[in-house]
């Protein structure tokens, strides 16, 4: 098991440095953007509906969010061809409320986001509270609540 650092450190040339942590399956999710500082604002928006913070760049064209390292990345691609979304790719971020999941939607659509799907409940799974959208770039991401009304 890794142990995980009380702060985030940068290194001489400024990039964030990974906090060690027992992690999940994954360490990050990214998705890319043609536009960088659209995407940012958007996901400020949405991911601040869900107490998600920005913690800075990665590098000049990567923004990290999460609650305290990083778990989502979104940046330009690093390959130098545009940005696509995936065909029935979807990033989900957890909502704390069914609140949180309105806020989240409200907040995207305010952002140049697109409905995928208002907020309500899901098929999925009895208690699933869920909206989606499309981000400014066209990548699939939703905001889903597992607590009880």
């Amino acid at each position: 098991m890794l142990k995980q650092k009380e702060e985030p450190m940068k290194s001489l040339l400024g990039i964030i440095l990974i906090k060690e942590t027992k992690m999940a399956i994954f360490t990050h999710v990214t998705l890319g953007t043609n536009n960088f500082d659209v995407a940012v604002g958007f996901y400020d928006s949405v991911l601040g509906a869900l107490d998600i913070n920005n913690l800075g760049k990665l590098h000049d064209t990567a923004m990290t969010y999460g609650k305290e390292s990083f778990e989502f990345v979104v940046l330009t691609p690093s390959n130098g061809e545009p940005a696509c979304s995936a065909n029935g790719g979807t990033v989900g971020f957890v909502a704390t409320s069914r609140d949180a999941v309105h806020k989240f939607h409200e907040a995207g659509l305010a952002s140049g986001g697109v409905d995928e799907g208002g907020p309500g409940p899901r098929s999925f799974a009895p208690n699933a509270y869920a909206a989606y959208l499309r981000d400014p770039d066209g990548n699939k991401i939703t905001a889903i609540c597992f607590v009880r009304e």
